[in-house]
């Protein structure tokens, strides 16, 4: 991954209002990127959309992927060289409230990006981000492969294995001849860094509690999780759209960026550890709760043999690097100047050419 990789390139990031979705934006715009945004507006009081300012920065567009029309519209009008597709209803929980909402967001919205995308003679790739919940979980102690069998007990996790299923629909019916768009699927594990302020995700759910001078109460402490820093996968989707914007047709496949094996830990892990960093306590919620997998692990091999990616930073430091910013940003630093900091630690660590 290098500067000239997206330097002057048009973007189109789908989810730019979102937590990895704001962190990729300001990234792409550091690389040199001309990047447009599709999204809904940012749903979260404090949101980093705003906090890194990149209504100032980029272009943005408010539709809904739900909504074809105005899908078609906004990646015609922005002619993206490449599509950065991230848009997507998220939470586990929320599917199992709104399922019709969650199919159709995250099933026919990424049906109506694909099909913009494929319709508009600029985009030469298009990296569609899924989840490592996409896979039918077994239960195993091992990480799932990129050829292992799709599925999901739940609808977000069976919502997300349909996206894939349409984007490899898509990749066989439209993205063989020689002028097609190369596609290809990304499935990160369970992203933490600063700047998340959603419902129902444990790093967020600690923050406020912490905040509120509260107890964290946490639903399922023993669960295994593949936990990484939000830039280790986002690391992983610009060396993809890097390789197919190049024309490396082997590219166009699914990958997974997960962590380390040893980082793969308990939820309880995580809970000790930001407790102990920015001073609170937790305590399981011995409530009812909707099912979510024990064991979560990914298997990213394919992705360090053939991409070159790696995990860079342990579990330690991404928990350090969290804790770090949400205690700096609270103490009154600049939240955009210390994203931009971490990104810029990051790509040191990755020998990223500017």
């Amino acid at each position: 991954m290098t500067h000239a990789a997206y330097g002057g390139r048009r973007v189109l990031l789908t989810g730019h209002t979102g937590f990895k979705g704001a962190w990729l934006a300001l990234w792409l715009e550091r690389l040199g990127a001309t990047v447009s945004g599709l999204a809904l507006p940012p749903d979260t009081t404090p949101s980093l959309f705003h906090a890194l300012r990149l209504d100032e920065t980029i272009e943005s567009n408010f539709a809904d992927i739900r909504d074809v029309e105005a899908v078609r519209r906004v990646v015609t009008e922005s002619a993206p060289e490449i599509v950065f597709h991230l848009a997507a209803q998220p939470l586990v929980r929320r599917g199992y409230i709104a399922p019709v909402e969650t199919l159709a967001t995250n099933v026919m919205g990424t049906a109506h990006v694909l099909e913009a995308a494929r319709n508009c003679p600029s985009v030469r790739a298009v990296v569609v981000v899924t989840t490592d919940k996409c896979y039918e979980n077994r239960g195993w102690d091992s990480g799932y492969r990129e050829s292992d069998r799709l599925g999901g007990h739940d609808p977000y996790s069976a919502s997300k294995a349909c996206a894939e299923l349409v984007a490899a629909a898509w990749r066989s019916s439209y993205c063989q001849s020689g002028d097609a768009p190369l596609l290809a699927t990304a499935r990160a594990g369970n992203v933490i860094g600063g700047g998340d302020w959603a419902q129902d995700r444990l790093v967020p759910d600690i923050i406020r509690a912490i905040g509120a001078g509260q107890t964290v109460r946490v639903r399922n402490p023993d669960a295994i999780r593949p936990w990484q820093h939000v830039l280790e996968p986002l690391a992983g989707y610009l060396m993809l759209g890097a390789r197919l914007l190049a024309g490396e047709r082997f590219v166009a496949g699914a990958w997974n960026f997960g962590p380390a094996l040893g980082d793969m830990q308990p939820v309880s892990t995580l809970c000790d550890a930001l407790c102990t960093r920015l001073g609170g306590q937790w305590r399981c919620d011995e409530g009812e709760h909707p099912h979510e997998a024990a064991v979560l692990r990914l298997d990213s091999s394919h992705a360090m043999l053939k991409l070159g990616w790696a995990p860079r930073w342990t579990l330690a430091q991404t928990l350090d690097l969290t804790a770090d910013w949400y205690a700096r940003v609270n103490g009154g630093e600049d939240a955009r100047a210390l994203t931009l900091e971490q990104i810029s630690a990051y790509e040191t660590t990755c020998g990223v050419q500017r």
